[in-house]
């Protein structure tokens, strides 16, 4: 995966929101290629932020989605009012 973007949207739903808030994790929909490392360190790029772990599921309509945790340092809500999710 060269210059392509592996993040295809940020998800907008109520358990999105959610994990934001309890977890300081955020939820993006990602290409199906997409490896951890490689969702990792676009985020981490992308937003200035450190990511602490991802964790990916394939969704039963067959949409690929990132659950990506930050670091205690940086804000889940922060990026995602950048993101103009909250």
């Amino acid at each position: 995966m060269s210059e392509e973007f592996v993040i295809i949207s940020p998800l907008h739903t109520e358990l999105a929101l959610n994990y934001i808030e309890k977890y300081n994790t955020i939820v993006f929909v990602v290409d199906r290629k997409a490896t951890k490392l490689r969702i990792k360190e676009e985020v981490e790029k992308r937003f200035g932020v450190k990511v602490e772990k991802v964790r990916t599921e394939i969704t039963p309509k067959g949409e690929k989605r990132a659950f990506v945790k930050l670091t205690p340092e940086y804000k889940a809500e922060e990026v995602a009012t950048r993101l103009g999710l909250l």
